[in-house]
């Protein structure tokens, strides 16, 4: 069962602004991964459901860091009901998914688990709202419209709270426009997650990595000024 209430963990996504998005094999280094990200301030950590026996590894974790009250682990590249189940059985606190599955989003909703489904139209983001979604996942980011597609959503939608993943990237520039855009927070995966830190084990850098990123999205958000 998840630790954290939905409430939290969609309110701690919107005031961190930031979830790290990775998988990893590896029990030992998906464990280092998550450290850095909690300890460069990144607390909502989506470990995605890609490799084979994916959740044996998910469910290490929960336990590893089942006292820690910074850590609030979910799920992504999820997309049909049972994935969904199995995870939340072993502690997923959200769940994420590349599209938007009526089925998946009745299960979250039944154990008042946050689900982030990805929608690239604003039909399917409007059905994702009908079904209970409060954060809408924009996958692809940028081969969806980018920061312009977010405004351009919240126009006619201001009450829509959208988290773009694909095409987000730790740099000033990027993060600005899509926060100056309207999202509510942004998933970031290799962009901040780099195999090349992963390959040298230089976890301190990722910690570094994270804290600036986590530092420059309260600075814009700050900035721009709330868009929720």
């Amino acid at each position: 069962m998840a630790k954290f209430s939905r409430l939290t963990v969609l309110n701690t996504m919107i005031e961190t602004g930031l979830v790290p998005v990775f998988y990893h094999p590896d029990v030992e280094v998906a464990a280092q991964i998550v450290q850095a990200c909690v300890d460069g301030g990144a607390r909502c950590i989506e470990f995605t459901n890609r490799g084979d026996q994916a959740h044996l590894v998910f469910g290490e974790l929960v336990r590893r860091f089942w006292d820690d009250e910074r850590v609030i682990l979910g799920v992504g590249s999820v997309i049909d009901p049972i994935a969904a189940g199995l995870y939340m059985q072993l502690g997923a606190n959200f769940v994420v998914g590349p599209v938007l599955n009526p089925e998946v989003a009745r299960l979250c909703n039944r154990r008042k688990v946050a689900y982030s489904p990805g929608c690239g139209s604003v039909s399917e983001i409007s059905a994702a709202e009908e079904l209970g979604v409060e954060i809408v996942k924009v996958f692809p980011g940028s081969q969806v419209g980018g920061p312009g597609f977010v405004k351009a959503v919240r126009g006619p939608m201001p009450w829509t709270r959208i988290m773009p993943t694909g095409g987000v990237s730790p740099d000033e520039e990027n993060l600005r426009a899509w926060f100056a855009a309207g999202v509510a927070c942004v998933g970031m995966g290799s962009k901040l997650i780099s195999k090349d830190l992963v390959a040298a084990r230089d976890f301190a850098a990722l910690r570094q990595r994270t804290a600036a990123t986590v530092a420059l999205i309260q600075n814009l958000k700050a900035e721009v000024g709330e868009n929720l």
